[in-house]
């Protein structure tokens, strides 16, 4: 797999829509009886190739939830979307999560388990086939699918890189 440059995104620029992957509860037996706490696992997105994901954990729902959508708004990245698909296949994996994302017609719809419909509707992508493999721990998978996502490259940024002018090979 090539290495992917990550461009960071500024939060304060966008409209973020977020959506709630997962909620965890865990409980802590102690002497007055069980404590539990929670941890929430979201990806935030602006529908326009932005996304990024955040676990907050706290002792409420509520609370859990809006740590993690603070967090992931601290990690926001751009991602390559080419009329409402991806721009080729590609792997992407995490730990044990392992993921496919191929490109698919107009009118296809998202194809996707769970936690990657959660990462592909959030940046934008409305027409793409997806398979998960491996764990289907959602944070595997949402780190997974996002590790996919970053190593996609569009021709304008591979034509950038060659130094190649599109202008004129198009124009001729």
């Amino acid at each position: 797999m090539s290495t992917a440059i990550v461009k960071r995104v500024k939060s304060s620029d966008i409209e973020l829509k977020e959506k709630v992957v997962a909620i965890n509860r865990v409980a802590k037996v102690t002497k007055g009886g069980r404590t539990f706490s929670f941890s929430a696992l979201i990806v935030v997105g602006d529908g326009n190739g932005v996304v990024g994901y955040g676990l907050g954990k706290a002792n409420e729902v509520t609370d859990a939830i809006s740590k993690g959508i603070d967090d992931a708004k601290k990690n926001l990245v751009k991602v390559p979307v080419l009329k409402g698909t991806v721009p080729h296949e590609q792997y992407g994996k995490f730990g044990g999560g392992r993921v496919y994302i191929q490109p698919a017609s107009h009118g296809t719809g998202v194809i996707a388990g769970g936690a990657m419909r959660a990462v592909l509707e959030s940046a934008g992508v409305t027409d793409v086939l997806a398979k998960s493999k491996g764990s289907s721990n959602p944070h595997n998978v949402v780190k997974a699918t996002i590790n996919a996502l970053l190593n996609m490259r569009d021709a304008y940024t591979i034509a950038q890189t060659r130094g190649v002018n599109l202008k004129k090979v198009f124009n001729g």
